[in-house]
């Protein structure tokens, strides 16, 4: 077990990071991908922030993690998007 695994006690908060191009429907799409994971879900969860150049967007989701499992399969559905750049 690594120090990361160990850090973690479920259910607890986790915040989940994506960002990608500041492209029509990021955030749906982003938002799509952890629902399917998270279906309680709250829209006052999401942040979105843009660069300063607005060329890029963060989108940060803050959910109730209830399994590493749920965890490692919302960041493989996350970096298997094309849309997404890097997931934190």
């Amino acid at each position: 077990m690594n120090d990361r695994a160990s850090a973690l006690s479920f259910p607890c908060p986790f915040p989940i990071k994506a960002m990608g191009r500041a492209e029509p429907g990021f955030q749906a799409r982003v938002e799509a991908i952890v629902r399917a994971h998270v279906p309680e879900l709250s829209r006052h969860a999401v942040r979105t922030t843009y660069s300063a150049q607005g060329n890029y967007v963060s989108v940060t989701i803050l959910i109730t993690a209830h399994s590493r499992e749920q965890l490692d399969a919302i960041y493989r559905d996350l970096t298997a998007c094309e849309q997404v750049l890097v997931a934190l």
